[in-house]
């Protein structure tokens, strides 16, 4: 497979209806308060960054290169953070919980990447 625009988007949009399922999901599916409660932000975490995996193709396309890197972490980060919250909500033990901050990491490593990335927009323009 290659890593490719093509491919961070499709994984963006797959990413993005997982979203949209979670959180259907919590809120007609589940009773369990903390177990509503880790898939709402599971779920709102994931959505936000699958856009945000989109916003990085926008940043290659207009020439910020660096920005391919970001949605690895992005995405990434998704799997870590919302899959450990969908996880625990779903019965696994809560020692998982120790991985949901890793995924924290990831996603503050994608912005810090997509902000230098954005350093090279409009370079030598001007």
């Amino acid at each position: 497979m290659a890593w490719d625009r093509r491919t961070w988007m499709t994984l963006a949009a797959i990413s993005g209806f997982v979203a949209v399922a979670v959180g259907a999901f919590a809120a007609h599916g589940v009773t369990d308060p903390a177990a509503k409660d880790w898939l709402k932000t599971g779920a709102n975490y994931e959505f936000m960054h699958a856009m945000a995996t989109f916003a990085c193709a926008t940043f290659m396309n207009i020439g910020a290169r660096r920005a391919r890197l970001a949605p690895a972490f992005f995405l990434g980060g998704t799997v870590l953070f919302s899959g450990s919250l969908y996880a625990m909500a779903l019965g696994a033990p809560r020692w998982l919980g120790m991985v949901t901050p890793l995924g924290g990491l990831a996603f503050l490593t994608g912005w810090a990447v997509l902000a230098w990335a954005a350093r090279g927009v409009d370079q030598g323009a001007g």
